[in-house]
């Protein structure tokens, strides 16, 4: 049985390479100033003796704690349940785990979960964080500022345009993706296209809303019923499209869920996808799109790739957006460790299927 009196000690470490304690010290922190042939003894003595770095006592000398805070704001049974949260997660893990980082996942309930987040962040436990789906009344934002935390956001921030905010993130074009998807629409000659929006209080939902906006206009506001990008949400939304404009010959959904809820009360009113009434959503969500019935058309954003790209950008400031993918529109913020920081946006793409 091993116990903490049998692990290797930076005293034995510094036996067995042959050099002081201080110059193990500086070598396992990664400390400038040790001659290569001293830093290699160190390191083979290390790995000889499988000696672990003492986390606390390394934050001291290294000021940093190789942990990143991923925040939710959402209840844990919306981030279970829908992929898109862990697509989003596992990109961000990748790329944490591929610079040696500690993820440290943060979800809010309500008001409370939010002052203890802050309070945590405020603490000094990690080196940034890492923020996203933001409802436009949350608090968290103003918190997190106030606790001086490095932060990313997942999703442009609603102040982000007012020039004041300074808030760094990682989106893509909602926009342009919705009016590829309604354009698509109107080609295949739809004349009644309707949009079951996300929740409003998202801006994804409002860029959406108004990529719908930008090709068909406001000529028919009983043509927009507002959900909750779940599928229960597509479903009652649906039943009132149905209600309102029975005439209805295409729908463009906020999201992949919100479309399965459309398409399940679709098939159940009788109606023919893609025949009587062809359906796009939004997301690409592979689980989703490819084993609805009839398999969906929608918009793909590289949720994954997000994730990573949050990390990077969080990580390593402009150089985060070192993949080759140039952002669609940026601004500039804050970054880590007083580098230059940009807002990116991701393009997006239809993805055509047999749904419309």
């Amino acid at each position: 049985m091993t116990d903490a009196v049998s692990r290797p000690t930076l005293e034995a470490v510094a036996a067995r390479a042959g050099v002081s304690r201080a110059t193990v010290s500086r070598v396992v922190n990664g400390g400038d100033g040790v001659r290569e042939s001293l830093a290699g003894r160190v390191r083979a003595a290390v790995e000889e003796l499988g000696y672990v770095p003492n986390q606390a006592a390394r934050s001291l000398v290294t000021k940093r704690h190789d942990a990143v805070a991923v925040v939710i704001a959402e209840p844990e049974t919306r981030v279970f349940a829908d992929p898109f949260f862990a697509l989003q997660l596992r990109g961000i893990s990748k790329e944490l785990a591929a610079h040696d980082n500690q993820l440290v996942l943060l979800l809010t309930e309500g008001r409370d979960d939010h002052a203890r987040v802050a309070r945590y962040l405020a603490g000094g436990h990690v080196d940034g964080a890492l923020v996203f789906s933001l409802h436009l009344d949350d608090p968290l934002p103003a918190l997190i500022r106030k606790a001086g935390v490095r932060t990313v956001f997942g999703g442009r921030p609603d102040w982000s345009d007012d020039g004041t905010g300074g808030a760094v993130y990682v989106d893509s074009d909602n926009r342009g993706g919705a009016r590829t998807a309604v354009r698509h629409l109107v080609a295949l000659g739809r004349t009644r296209i309707a949009h079951i929006t996300g929740a409003l209080d998202q801006t994804s939902a409002v860029d959406r809303l108004e990529g719908y906006r930008d090709v068909v206009g406001d000529a028919a506001p009983l043509l927009v019923v507002e959900s909750d990008f779940t599928p229960a949400g597509g479903e009652r939304a649906m039943r009132e499209l149905l209600d309102r404009s029975p005439d209805v010959d295409a729908v463009f959904a906020a999201n992949d869920l919100t479309a399965l809820g459309a398409l399940r009360v679709l098939r159940e009113s009788g109606r023919r996808v893609p025949e009587d009434v062809a359906v796009i959503g939004f997301d690409d969500m592979l689980p989703v799109a490819e084993q609805t019935e009839p398999p969906l058309t929608t918009v793909r954003q590289d949720i994954e790739g997000m994730g990573r790209l949050m990390a990077r950008v969080l990580l390593h400031g402009e150089d985060g957006r070192g993949d080759g993918a140039g952002p669609v529109r940026g601004t500039s913020g804050a970054g880590p460790a007083g580098a230059a920081a940009s807002s990116v946006v991701l393009p997006t793409t239809l993805i055509r299927r047999a749904s419309a």
